[in-house]
């Protein structure tokens, strides 16, 4: 049935959907208005955004230090700053930065934003919460589009993050990712577990044909 239901999505809702995306749309969630360019994920539509929120929003984020690796379009990041967290936000792309820049703007909401391939340009220290939905499609990026959906061929993009890692967090950091049964779960953990990371199941939702899996990942070194 998942296979009949993703034919189904390909062939007839995917094309509509790439067609609106092709240039710049607002979006609005909860009080945030968002300007999203083509070349950022935009939350509406993959729903991996959304799972890893509804989830954020309930921890103790006001006065906690956050970082959002990959912040794309921002929401995570100012609904995080919105309920009273200190917030750092990253992304590869040159044009999600540009764009978190006038979103806060527009939301008068002031982040931290540093382009940054992963935690390359982060100033060394420890957040008490990092939030990430990770690249997973298994190809190499080439375009600032593509750095949203690809992780390298061998998942070189969780090999960058898990090395780099427990440089960034305290004992009780709060270290939450998003996977999807579309992406190769056994490969990731067991790059994790190379620089002893552990994932721990939080929560498991279906959204149409679709899978996630929302992650605590600790440190087990």
């Amino acid at each position: 049935m998942k296979k009949i239901i993703k034919s189904f999505a390909n062939k007839t809702l995917q094309p509509v959907i790439r067609k609106y995306l092709s240039k710049t749309r607002v979006y609005h969630y909860k009080g945030i208005k968002l300007s999203i360019p083509r070349e950022v994920f935009h939350p509406a539509f993959f729903f991996s955004t959304r799972v890893l929120l509804q989830s954020l929003v309930k921890a103790d984020l006001p006065g906690k230090t956050l970082l959002e690796l990959g912040a794309g379009s921002g929401l995570i990041s100012f609904i995080a700053k919105q309920n009273g967290a200190i917030v750092t936000a990253t992304d590869i792309n040159e044009t999600a930065i540009l764009n978190l820049h006038k979103n806060g703007v527009d939301n008068n909401l002031q982040l931290n934003i540093i382009l940054s391939d992963l935690f390359k340009n982060i100033p060394l220290q420890k957040f008490d919460i990092i939030a990430i939905n990770p690249p997973y499609y298994k190809k190499q990026a080439v375009t600032e589009t593509e750095y949203a959906w690809y992780c390298g061929e061998n998942g070189e993009y969780f090999t960058n993050l898990f090395r780099d890692l427990s440089n960034y967090i305290h004992q009780g950091s709060l270290v939450l990712i998003i996977l999807s049964d579309e992406c190769d779960i056994e490969m990731i953990n067991k790059i994790a577990a190379s620089f002893h990371f552990q994932l721990a199941l939080e929560k498991r939702r279906r959204i149409f044909w679709e899978v996630f899996f929302l992650y605590q990942v600790v440190f087990v070194g």
